[in-house]
């Protein structure tokens, strides 16, 4: 193995690394969103001339990213489709009320779905299904929620396309001119995994995992929703007079969350009939004689009744009761995709785009202020929504909300169960054409996705809706720093490194060596991105000493999903940290012997099915 030596080149290695650590670096600190930290290792790479410009934006024409592009839009058809929460149903009737007999079921069914559709959209399909059976047997979430997690992250080890770490390990090897992994070369490990992870999460997690204390079975009402938030002491009804200011405006016109830290969410107008209460929404005007329900802080409603001509008269538990009958509340929580990561409420548009009113902000667990109108949003933030019913229902950008608790009058249906069929057959056809090799992965992967939108399955939009443009981005602005670090000779340097380290021990402990790296970069960063930097590694290390390369590709692949100790590691654990009520510590106490678990089982079977 060659290292260039000329002070050029090693001022181009020393500038990679830094590059390296510092993207690294971003990646930790979490300020900063990843695909727009691939974007400016991109925009430096182009300009510091190291690799062509060409070769910077070569990541954004590699198949890998079509085929995950493709994947994601075959995911949303079955999700549109019904055919996921049908699967969800199921597991209501199987699993019954019992604990353990419920996570037997879940955790496969889980694990299954996860193994070819995203793993971030199984855990956002499955959290409300969950906490329904957790209020339905009385149960805790917290001894629920993070084995749902887990088995999706398991489930993506154990084929191609189960998650983006596996098919960059396949066109790694194809791109190094050696044969690409096959469709199931996955799936003894991470079924062994599986089996192991599934006795572990029934029978040994549950005494690891915090109580939480078991949620009503019904689903909470508005007051229950006001003291989780603690809003209970900051909602008011207010009247507005025949010569209030506020007449002939509308909530935003009037200015009464900048100037006020007042949100006006719904208007009593015409009479005290239930049938009277209505949502405000983006374009509804202000008259007197209105009542408005609205949610601030003392002040502020003081300051507005003085300055408005509005008269407060209090918020009885009789008016919130009579209100949810036609009113509804609901809460989300943020996806990791969601367009209002970093924005506040009003930059948002919230209000303009969904006619509903974010009434209560929990992040953390925790509620946050009546000034929460200034902070930004981030991801895992819950909101309590308040508005009609058909606005929430008619949330159909799941790919920027997952719903977490919604009343009892709330029954989510899929509007195209007809297409189920469809989309079943051609996620069949897709897999059979891929495992089969009668056609190309990228091609099986097009032509599947066209299907769906063909078929009525999805439409254009929820097609454009499911990319995850920020992962592709990730994928697609880390492959230059992969291939600067090969020109410029930075990879042969790591490479020597770990030769020195590990070159005298046996292929299991360098293999072993390779694990730990790999796992312990995804607790903090991408495991995409991670796998993209380890990759060409353990090529080059395998290589080095003479061995076939695919044992070595396959630990790093599956050390890239063994994401379990961390709630930033992934973001299923991120999802699930909100509504299971965790705490850091709890990953750590429940992930870290998951992990060596996994290590342990991959050094085993790995060299049985993959010979060094």
């Amino acid at each position: 193995m060659n290292i260039a030596a000329p002070l050029s080149v090693n001022i181009d290695v020393l500038f990679v690394f830094g590059l390296l650590f510092v993207t690294i670096g971003l990646f930790i600190w979490d300020r900063i969103r990843m695909d727009i930290v691939a974007m400016m290792v991109v925009v430096t790479l182009a300009v510091s001339g190291i690799i062509s410009p060409a070769e910077t934006v070569s990541g954004f024409g590699q198949s890998l990213i079509v085929m995950i592009a493709g994947l994601f839009i075959v995911g949303e058809g079955l999700f549109r489709t019904g055919v996921a929460a049908a699967v969800g149903s199921w597991i209501l009737r199987m699993g019954g009320t019992n604990e353990k007999r419920l996570l037997l079921v879940l955790i496969p069914v889980v694990a299954g779905m996860s193994a070819f559709m995203s793993s971030t959209g199984a855990v956002a399909l499955f959290i409300p299904v969950v906490l329904s059976i957790c209020r339905t047997a009385k149960l805790q979430p917290s001894r629920m929620l993070m084995p749902l997690a887990f088995a999706s992250l398991i489930g993506g080890m154990m084929t191609l396309i189960g998650t983006p770490p596996n098919m960059v390990a396949s066109t790694q090897l194809q791109a190094s001119g050696l044969t690409p992994f096959a469709f199931f070369d996955f799936t003894m490990i991470g079924g062994v995994i599986l089996l192991v992870g599934t006795v572990y999460l029934v029978f040994i997690a549950p005494g690891l995992l915090p109580n939480t204390g078991v949620r009503e079975s019904q689903h909470p009402t508005l007051k229950e929703f006001a003291e989780r938030y603690s809003i209970e002491d900051n909602l008011y009804k207010l009247r507005v007079r025949k010569d209030s200011s506020l007449i002939g405006k509308t909530v935003s016109s009037a200015l009464l969350r900048s100037r006020f830290e007042v949100t006006v969410f719904a208007i009593r107008r015409g009479g005290k009939l239930l049938s009277s209460l209505m949502p405000v929404l983006s374009e509804t005007r202000i008259q007197g004689g209105d009542v408005l329900l609205a949610y601030g802080d003392a002040d502020g409603i003081e300051r507005l009744c003085v300055e408005t001509g509005a008269m407060f008269f209090g918020f009885p538990d009789d008016e919130r009761n009579r209100m949810t009958k036609e009113f509804g509340v609901a809460e989300v929580m943020l996806h990791n995709r969601s367009s209002m990561i970093g924005k506040t409420i009003k930059e948002g548009r919230f209000r303009e785009r969904h006619n509903l009113s974010v009434i209560g902000i929990l992040r953390d667990g925790k509620p946050l202020d009546v000034g929460f109108n200034r902070d930004a949003l981030q991801f895992g933030d819950a909101l309590l929504l308040a508005g009609g019913w058909r606005y929430i229902e008619a949330l159909e950008d799941r790919q920027s909300f997952v719903l977490l608790e919604t009343p009892s009058e709330l029954v989510e249906s899929s509007a195209r169960w007809s297409h189920a069929p469809s989309a079943l057959i051609i996620m069949i056809v897709m897999l059979g054409l891929m495992i089969s090799g009668a056609m190309s992965s990228l091609t099986a992967i097009l032509l599947a996705a066209m299907a769906m939108v063909l078929t009525g399955c999805i439409n254009m939009n929820e097609a454009y809706r499911s990319l995850n443009a920020s992962s592709l981005v990730l994928i697609a602005g880390m492959l230059p720093l992969a291939l600067a670090m090969k020109k410029t000779g930075a990879l042969d340097l790591v490479v020597d490194l770990l030769m020195n380290l590990l070159g005298q021990s046996t292929p299991v402990i360098v293999c072993g060596g390779l694990f730990i790296l790999t796992s312990v970069l995804s607790q903090f960063i991408s495991n995409t991105a991670t796998t993209v930097l380890i990759a060409p590694i353990a090529i080059a290390i395998a290589q080095g000493l003479g061995m076939n390369p695919e044992p070595f590709m396959m630990t790093v692949a599956i050390a890239a999903s063994t994401a379990f100790s961390t709630p930033i590691a992934s973001p299923v654990n991120t999802l699930v940290m909100v509504p299971g009520n965790y705490r850091f510590i709890d990953f750590v106490k429940v992930g870290l012997p998951l992990q060596l678990m996994a290590l342990f089982i991959t050094l085993t079977i790995t060299p049985m099915v993959f010979p060094f």
